[in-house]
């Protein structure tokens, strides 16, 4: 059983950050919220959810597990003003999820999650970790984007930088540890990304955000942040580009 309302722009943020790697989710549901991890086809990028209770305005459950195309969450937020209240119930009878916004009712087939099995979260320790607001790693995506199609990530000591460079230019992003909301590095470390990747995730972060990124040499990035008004909260994880001597 599971029945719940959401603000639109809640769910809106929710399903942004999953759809950013997958089109289909498992959503597992008990009485305190849910959780999920996914990782994309390509296997090179993964997400781990959790979202509380109180991120809804009414939320009711019992243990489940729901398939969920987020494709056709995202019609449904399409027909919702900011505010508008969107209620979520499942249909167990006839394995759907039934959504309300406002008079509109949409009714829709559970994806089936027999081979939607919870992918292993690697156990990793990082040597840096760098907490930064969204909005500069988003500036720096930005001018990244038109340079090439992948980017580094350096930390050290003294700051942080976002470098990509071209055939022809280059740009970083600069940030010196006075600007950093934190920053816990003894050595220097760098990673190379591939960019489309890198850039969905951090444009899926909510504005004016506070994001961890945890750092090492040729290691994965996991970047950390919450959603919901702080109710729930979310750790991607990108594999490198190992670059060639």
């Amino acid at each position: 059983m599971f029945h719940a309302k959401i603000k639109s722009e809640t769910l809106k943020g929710i399903v942004e950050v999953v759809s950013t790697l997958v089109d289909e989710a498992k959503f597992n549901i008990d009485a305190n919220g849910f959780n999920l991890k996914a990782v994309d086809p390509a296997h090179v990028a993964m997400i781990e959810m959790e979202v509380e209770k109180n991120a809804f305005e009414e939320y009711a459950a019992d243990e489940t597990e729901l398939g969920i195309d987020l494709d056709k969450i995202k019609e449904v937020l399409r027909l919702a003003r900011s505010g508008d209240i969107i209620e979520m119930e499942q249909d167990e009878e006839k394995n759907r999820l039934i959504i309300r916004v406002g008079n509109i009712t949409r009714r829709m087939n559970l994806v089936d999650i027999t081979g939607m099995s919870d992918p292993r979260v690697p156990n990793l320790t990082f040597p840096a970790k760098v907490e930064v607001s969204s909005d500069e790693l988003q500036k720096g995506i930005r001018a990244a984007e038109v340079i090439s199609d992948h980017i580094a990530l350096n930390a050290g000591p003294d700051g942080f930088e976002m470098y990509t460079e071209g055939d022809t230019d280059s740009v970083s992003l600069r940030l010196p540890k006075d600007l950093l909301i934190s920053l816990d590095c003894i050595e220097d470390v760098r990673s190379l990304f591939p960019l489309d990747y890198f850039s969905n995730m951090v444009r899926s972060i909510p504005a004016g955000s506070g994001v961890s990124i945890n750092l090492g040499t040729d290691y994965p990035v996991k970047l950390e942040f919450e959603i919901a008004d702080q109710r729930g909260n979310v750790d991607y994880l990108l594999a490198p580009r190992i670059e060639s001597d």
